[in-house]
């Protein structure tokens, strides 16, 4: 078992009163403003081990009663199909995800709102489809000047023009598919409404990285940095909340250059900013949730090499640039780190070096080592499962798990029914295999159910792997990387 370095239900606990203490601060109805993945946040559990994936929707589920969800997306982002990276599923269909995995715990979604709308059709079509599955749906428009012009940008010319989107309950969380999406833009729109309806309403924020009570350089909020290099983010003291209270906080570059601008949209919608720094606007209790530092700087030194590899490998494919890299690089060098402290790598190449062909290796929670290499049968990611489930059955290394009659008619029908060229068994096949033959055989059963003791152990390969490797490796919740290189010198890689 893996050590944790982080109390969750301290955490919850925490987060949830303070949430609370400020609804109470405003007078009774707070928007709340959710930064980063609510469902899946496996960057916080990677750098954080103890942290769960859903801790966030944990924490709003214990507020269920009070709260409402209001999901915002960009009209630019339906027209142009822009995609989530990490689910491939593009934002007008992931808001539809979000609305389904909400109601599954219980939550009430009031609305969507189409922000920066201008009548794109595909914006105007989309709104058509959610009406129809009976979802209230409201527009935010471009103003122009924003954010800079603060006189004309809170006016009935301005947020003025704006839906008043109807709310019903104390605490209302913006949320949305993606960065960029106008979640603040719509907080502070509705802010305006609500002060030119007699209503008292404030405005915070939920983020849970960086965290702005550990230190700047601390190993979790530089592997912050380098998780959001592609956004040139920088973690950065505070500055106004330094001169306020002289304390050092930690923020980020993007919020301490906007809160003199949104500072003065307080002052101008409620008469006084209730905040004098952007460490302030934040709720975030996370720091006070570590309860093994050490635990959590290994983890997040391990979470810096992962985003260093996978930087690398985007790079190959054209979706990243050298710049990324390079932040990542410096980063490893503020956290005293070097790619070849990731065991695995060095087993992976070795091993290819000695097979001749593609090889992976995994590192198992005891320390050992297993590796695959690329047979006629199995590909080398195959292989590796293969490996490591005997290895944690305490299985010896000569059983034969599948056996070649079983294997072969698979092959047979991939070549000559399917239209398949490499008769390699994938890693999603193999286990069909193993899950077919642990029907009847013992051996086969003790490794299959091993299979949930993968999650979170160390992968990587000696080449960049087929989407369906990569994504079966994801689903076991493995944490995955690669070398920069393709098997082949194809230019088509499936």
């Amino acid at each position: 078992m893996k050590k944790e370095g982080f109390d969750n239900e301290k955490y919850l606990h925490l987060q949830s009163e303070k949430i609370l203490e400020r609804i109470e601060k405003f007078g009774g109805k707070l928007y709340l403003e959710f930064g980063g993945k609510l469902f899946d946040d496996f960057h916080a559990s990677r750098v954080l081990p103890g942290f769960q994936p859903d801790s966030k929707i944990r924490m709003l589920n214990k507020l269920k009663d009070d709260a409402e969800i209001l999901i915002v997306i960009n009209s630019g982002d339906i027209e142009k199909n822009k995609v989530r990276g990490d689910l491939g599923i593009t934002y007008d269909m992931d808001v539809l995800r979000l609305i389904d995995a909400f109601r599954d715990y219980g939550l009430y979604v009031g609305s969507v709102v189409l922000t920066q709308f201008s009548g794109q059709p595909s914006a105007v079509t989309y709104q058509k489809k959610l009406e129809a599955l009976g979802l209230k749906v409201y527009r935010h428009y471009l103003i122009p000047g924003y954010p800079a012009n603060i006189p004309f940008i809170v006016s009935d010319e301005g947020y003025g023009k704006n839906d008043y989107i109807e709310t019903s309950r104390s605490l209302v969380v913006v949320t949305a598919p993606g960065p960029g999406s106008g979640k603040m833009a719509t907080c502070l729109s509705q802010l305006y409404h609500e002060y030119k309806r007699g209503v008292k309403a404030g405005y915070a924020k939920y983020e849970t990285f960086p965290i702005w009570n550990i230190p700047l350089k601390h190993p979790v909020n530089l592997a912050y940095e380098a998780a959001t290099a592609d956004l040139n983010d920088v973690n950065m003291i505070d500055p106004f909340h330094l001169e306020a209270y002289g304390e050092t906080t930690i923020n980020y570059n993007r919020d301490v250059e906007v809160f003199p601008v949104l500072n003065a949209m307080f002052e101008q919608i409620m008469g006084e900013s209730p905040y004098k720094s952007p460490t302030d606007m934040g709720v975030n209790m996370a720091g006070y949730g570590i309860v093994d530092d050490e635990v959590c700087c290994d983890a997040s030194r391990e979470e810096i090499i992962r985003r260093y590899y996978n930087t690398l490998m985007q790079c190959r494919q054209g979706n990243a640039d050298d710049t990324q890299v390079m932040k990542i690089e410096l980063l490893m060098k503020q956290a005293g780190i070097k790619p070849e402290d990731r065991k695995v790598v060095g087993a992976a190449l070795l091993k290819a070096e000695m097979s001749g062909g593609p090889a992976a290796a995994m590192e198992l929670e005891d320390g050992r080592i297993v590796t695959g290499r690329t047979s006629e049968l199995l590909g080398a990611s195959a292989a590796l499962l293969l490996n490591a489930l005997k290895t944690l059955a305490g299985l010896d290394d000569e059983v034969k798990l599948i056996s070649p009659e079983v294997i072969e008619p698979i092959q047979d029908l991939k070549i000559s029914y399917l239209g398949n060229h490499n008769p390699r068994l994938h890693t999603d096949e193999v286990l069909i295999a193993l899950s077919v033959c642990a029907a009847s055989d013992e051996k086969a059963a003790k490794a299959l159910a091993e299979l949930k003791n993968l999650r979170g152990l160390e992968v990587h390969t000696s080449v960049i792997l087929s989407h369906v490797d990569f994504n079966t490796f994801r689903r076991l919740g493995v944490n995955l990387t690669c070398e920069p290189h393709y098997q082949t010198k194809k230019l088509y890689h499936r």
